[in-house]
């Protein structure tokens, strides 16, 4: 049965929803779109795209009867379709760029393809990686099941810069800026220096947790003449999982709000 609009749990709710500079009636439809609520929170509504917050388990495809996640964000800010111009994993959580029309999501897209689209993810690998900051690169192929894995040639290499920092004993926080855009990557690369991200289903199946833990944290971009930047900090939801409100593991996060302005190792892409 559908609650009213006057509704005790609908008015405890609206200030939260405004706070994401939604309207009434995007209040009333986000909120009584059932899984909605568990599935994404919108960050920026800009006339031609929209940046969402993946929640961690939420497919971007309809895999195994999923519901359908462009659906639903499009039903709650009342549009009548939306198009993906970059996808998240279903472990990732996070920031999703949708276009909202063709036009916007061909430019989109374009800014992608160019590598002009920054993107920036946390994560807690499971293990001190072999370094403490640095460039992974190599070509991914892949391997078995549903896995890649990545090699020391570098034809058509996969590239990641790296920073970390001290989390709880045995894990270290991550913060990875990939150049390029491959399946996997940064799940592979994790693995490959010895920090396989904590609660990975398929590249650290032994390491229990609430969630896999990565995290599309930041995105920069300038779309027709105009710059955006914005940080998806996930201590602002405990859904997004625990690890993140750890004392050590958030004044890490402090250090790295705009990942942007800090120093990253040099990359090579010859």
């Amino acid at each position: 049965m559908k609650h009213k609009p006057n509704d005790s749990m609908f008015i405890e709710l609206v200030g939260l929803f405004r706070s994401w500079n939604l309207d009434s009636d995007t209040v009333y439809s986000t909120f009584y779109n059932g899984a909605s609520l568990y599935m994404f929170d919108i960050l920026l509504n800009h006339s031609d795209f929209l940046l969402i917050n993946k929640h961690p388990g939420v497919s971007v495809h309809k895999d195994d009867g999923d519901t359908m996640l462009l659906q639903e964000v499009a039903k709650a800010i009342n549009e009548p379709k939306l198009y993906l111009v970059h996808r998240l994993d279903k472990m990732t959580s996070g920031i999703l760029l949708l276009a909202k029309d063709a036009p916007a999501a061909s430019e989109l897209s374009q800014l992608f393809a160019k590598r002009e689209v920054e993107k920036y993810y946390l994560a807690i690998g499971s293990k001190k990686p072999k370094k403490k900051q640095g460039l992974i690169s190599g070509d991914m192929e892949r391997s078995r099941r549903s896995s890649w894995k990545l090699l020391t040639t570098k034809e058509n290499p996969a590239i990641t810069q790296f920073l970390s920092a001290t989390a709880e004993p045995g894990e270290r926080l991550l913060l990875c800026k990939p150049y390029t855009g491959r399946t996997h990557q940064i799940r592979v690369a994790m693995k490959s220096i010895g920090s396989a991200i904590v609660g990975d289903p398929i590249y650290n199946p032994s390491n229990e947790a609430d969630r896999g833990y990565l995290h599309a944290f930041a995105i920069r971009f300038t779309y027709q003449s105009q710059a955006y930047e914005y940080v998806c900090d996930p201590r602002n939801l405990d859904s997004l999982g625990e690890k993140w409100h750890q004392e050590i593991v958030s004044n890490g996060l402090d250090s790295w709000l705009e990942p942007w302005s800090l120093t990253w190792p040099k990359l090579n892409t010859k």
